[in-house]
Order: C-alpha cells, then sequence, then structure tokens
C-alpha cells in the first residue's frame, strides 16, 4: 500500500523523504522491523521508539512515523505528528480497510459492569439473529473462535485487525469494551461507534502509568461520547454531568430515577432453587417486563442498559427476555446448579470495594447463611488482603480463606494477613489452604438457604506458583468435587 494513502486520515508534515512510496507492513515493535515497512515510533512504559529510528534506518525501512525530533541516515521517510499512538490508529484502520465502517460498533465504557453487559447484549442480538463480535476483559470472540485477552481494549494495530477478521467472518455487530486507558492511548481512535454506552464510574486506575487524578480518568472515559452517534447512560450516576462534557452525540438516559429516558419501576428480588435473579417492568422508550437470572440491582441497571440497546436494532420483547433468561457471563456473578436448597457462584471480586458491593448485594437475599471463600494474590500489597479480610469478615456469615495466585509468596503467609483484617471483625472463619479442599468443603456443608460465593478467581483458567501458571478452573473442581 501507498504510505500517502496510509496517512490521509490525519494531519501531519512530511520532514524528509517521499510520500510516494510502497509500504510492506506496519510495525511499532522495534524487534519486527524489516525492510520497507513503516515503523512507528511509539513511547511505552518502559521503552521509547524513537529510540530505535537509527535501526529503522540501519535495516531500511521505507518510513518512520515520530512525534519528536529523531536522527535519521540514508533513504527513509520520516512524517512528524502530534500523537504516533493517534496516527497509528488511522493507519491501522487505512490498512485494514475501515472495517468499523462496515460493522455496528457499541463501545461500552465504566468502572463496573462493562464484562457484564458486552455479553447481555451480546445474547440478546444473536437471539434475535444478529452475528456479533465481541471485544472484552476475558476475550476476543469471533464467530466459533475464541482468544484470550491480553487487554481489555487491544491496542489500536491488534484491534483493527480484530475487526477486519469480524467482517470477513460475516459479523454484523461488534460490542466492545472501552477502557478508559483505551481511549486515553487512542487506541479506539479510528473506530465509528454508533452506540457509545456509559455504566458508571467511580475513582479507579489512578496511579503510575495509568491515571493522574480523578478527574483525568472521567475525561478520558467522556472521550467516548465525541466518538459515538449516540450516547446511552446511566442517568442515576452522580458524574453523568461531567462524562457528557463537550459532547457531540445524541443522548438517551436509564436508570431507576424520574428523568430518564428508560426507567425501571416495581423491582423484586427472586430466589429459585440454586439461583437468585431480578424482575422489573420499564418505562419511557420502551415499555416491558423483564426477569433476569442475575442478582441485584446491579444486575437491574446492567439490563436496562441491554434493553435500551436493542431497542435501536428494532428487537421484539419475546427475544429480549429470552435473552435476559439465559444470560450467564463467565466469572461475574455466574451461578454454578450443584443443590436445590443453596446457590452457588463465581465471581471476580478480587478487591476490597468489588467484595463490599457483591456481598451487599446479596445480603438483600436475605440468605440463611452468606458464605464466602476467597483469597488473595502473592506479590500485591498486604492491603488489599487486610480489607479484603475486613469485608468478609463484617458481610459474610463465614468466611472460607483459601489460596488464590500466590505467585512468588508462601500461601501460608499470605492467609495470614488475611486472618489479621478478619480479627478486626466478630465474623466466622476457617483456613484451609487448598483451594480445592476449599471448595469442597463448602459444597459438603452448604445448608438450605444459604448463599455461597467462590470470589476472586472469576474467569481465569489457572493458578500462578512461582512463576509457573498451573491449570485450574474452578468450574471444573466443582465438577470433580460433584462426581467424587
Amino acid at each position: 500500500m501507498k504510505l500517502q494513502d496510509l496517512i490521509k486520515d490525519f494531519e501531519y508534515s512530511c520532514v524528509n523523504g517521499s510520500l510516494d512510496r510502497d509500504i510492506t507492513e506496519v510495525v511499532y515493535d522495534s524487534r519486527k522491523i524489516s525492510e520497507g515497512c513503516l515503523f512507528v515510533c511509539v513511547k511505552g512504559a518502559n521503552f521509547d521508539g524513537h529510540s530505535a529510528v537509527p535501526q529503522a534506518c540501519e535495516k531500511k525501512a521505507a518510513a518512520v512515523l515520530i512525534e519528536q525530533d529523531a536522527e535519521v541516515t540514508g533513504d527513509i521517510t520520516v512524517i512528524r505528528v502530534e500523537s504516533t499512538r493517534y496516527a497509528m490508529a488511522h493507519v491501522a484502520a487505512a490498512l485494514n480497510g475501515y472495517p468499523s465502517k462496515k460493522l455496528k460498533m457499541i463501545g461500552i465504557t465504566g468502572t463496573k459492569g462493562k464484562t457484564t453487559t458486552t455479553y447481555l447484549i451480546k445474547n440478546i442480538l444473536e437471539n434475535a439473529g444478529y452475528k456479533v463480535g465481541l471485544i472484552g476483559t476475558i476475550e476476543v470472540i469471533i464467530g466459533d473462535t475464541h482468544i484470550h485477552a491480553e487487554n481489555t481494549t487491544p491496542e489500536s494495530y491488534v484491534l483493527q485487525d480484530y475487526l477486519k477478521r469480524m467482517v470477513d467472518a460475516g459479523m454484523d455487530a461488534v460490542v466492545m469494551e472501552v477502557s478508559s486507558q483505551g481511549l486515553m492511548l487512542h487506541r479506539t481512535a479510528a473506530i465509528d461507534f454508533e452506540l457509545g454506552i456509559f455504566t458508571n464510574i467511580e475513582p479507579d486506575h489512578i496511579g503510575p502509568n495509568e491515571h493522574t487524578d480523578f478527574e483525568h480518568y472521567m475525561s478520558c472515559k467522556s472521550m467516548l461520547f465525541r466518538q459515538c452517534r449516540t450516547g446511552i447512560l446511566n442517568g442515576d450516576d452522580s458524574h453523568v454531568d461531567e462524562i457528557l462534557k463537550d459532547h457531540t452525540c445524541e443522548v438517551e438516559k436509564y436508570g431507576l430515577n424520574e428523568g430518564n429516558d428508560i426507567v425501571a419501576k416495581d423491582i423484586e428480588f427472586i430466589t429459585g432453587k440454586g439461583y437468585l435473579g431480578v424482575s422489573f417492568r420499564t418505562e419511557g422508550l420502551i415499555e416491558m417486563r423483564a426477569e433476569a437470572d442475575l442478582p441485584g440491582i446491579f444486575s437491574v441497571y446492567n439490563s436496562l442498559c441491554a434493553i435500551a440497546v436493542c431497542r435501536h436494532f428494532n428487537i421484539n420483547e419475546e427475544n429480549i427476555l429470552k435473552a435476559l433468561k439465559e444470560a450467564k457471563v463467565k466469572g461475574r456473578i455466574e451461578m454454578i446448579k450443584v443443590s436445590d436448597d443453596f446457590t452457588l457462584m463465581i465471581d471476580y471480586a478480587h478487591n476490597a470495594m468489588a467484595l463490599e458491593s457483591l456481598l451487599t448485594t446479596l445480603k438483600e437475599y436475605k440468605p440463611k447463611r452468606l458464605v464466602c471463600l476467597f483469597g488473595c494474590g502473592g506479590n500485591r500489597s498486604k492491603l488489599r488482603r487486610y480489607d479484603m479480610g475486613e469485608v468478609s469478615g463484617r458481610l459474610a456469615d463465614l468466611t472460607v480463606i483459601t489460596s488464590d495466585n500466590p505467585r512468588f509468596e508462601e500461601p501460608l503467609d499470605i492467609i495470614k494477613d488475611i486472618e489479621t483484617g478478619i480479627s478486626k471483625t466478630d465474623g466466622k472463619h476457617i483456613s484451609i489452604p487448598d483451594r480445592k479442599d476449599a471448595i469442597r468443603y463448602v459444597i459438603n456443608n452448604g445448608q438450605p438457604g444459604d448463599i455461597i460465593v467462590l470470589a476472586g478467581k472469576g474467569h481465569e483458567d489457572y493458578q500462578e506458583i512461582k512463576g509457573v501458571k498451573y491449570p485450574m478452573d474452578e468450574r471444573v473442581l466443582i465438577d470433580e468435587i460433584m462426581n467424587e
């Protein structure tokens, strides 16, 4: 492809060489520089691609894309831009034939609820006959192909390749999680979103190499609403006005309070044989009665959001109801049926904030006992262990402390730290270091009316010990225990 065709969608200056050059490939990893390529100099946390410009000249790259001065030698074209990450997103889109223009793109941003909502929307759209790709925290789904996710929002070059593969596979729509990091680093810059969705926001991802403060975190989230045609937002969130600052899209809001375009009314918590759920009716832009086999108020919000999206695809009530009843997200309040007497679920809650939200929600179902099984990762802050121990000790009737990903620490040392947190409360607890033994204990000792949560691992299917990831999927462990 000609260089001038790859760079036509953004402002640049050509400071050396000619634009009339054939480009064999585009690379941003200095280890992959080859003759005839366009090398994009990206500044990372640990490496600045500009330092590899001499290497690009030596290997006869056709061109380099820079955002700061770089010393060049030989016959190489130098293109300077304000942001190489922003430029790379547009180069990747051009290279792949602008795949997002051939798909109905749905982007979801927010602190919590992104993963669950992406799967809800995917399930509903597929029930209505659409072919839907998914890009998110857990995985990328292209037809029958499932690819393990490295980042919530992949690097733009990888992202555009996924979108092209989705076009080639005949997808109609794509639902994707859009992280604040992905927006800040312009990974989605060249994507035309049909719908942009905001679930909620709380202080998170603030620190080195992430966001300087909460205001910066919010400003990055808000970028999505200058990049979509219609924004669908949680109108009950106290920061929704900041998220909509300088927006360029049409706006719809959902929530539980008056003033939203779609409102949930008459909410009821449902307890069945081995499962928990919610039911509600909606008023406003769409009026229907809905039920989801997912617990808590946050499940009402996630379901409302999915319903609001489906209105834009002219999906009938029957398909929406069927999909909400069947919705299941791996590792997110994922109920595993082991008994008619008590409810067992797996959830990814792996910090104090998430665990408190989950346990508080489950207490609203008035279980006979709330049992929480969890561990904490090694080589991470001890404060997380104390805090999670304190939360579980305060909210659960019984805490079963076990191992998570000990990494290079001794599991018993981590368990002692969690016990320190629990000791601040009157909560009952037991420590069982082997996770399978711990799961066996809670299943064998489950009582009628109990809600049992296996927290922390969620969708993970491994346990990391001393640098090695060993296979360990809680669903497999449960199956083995039930077959013993």
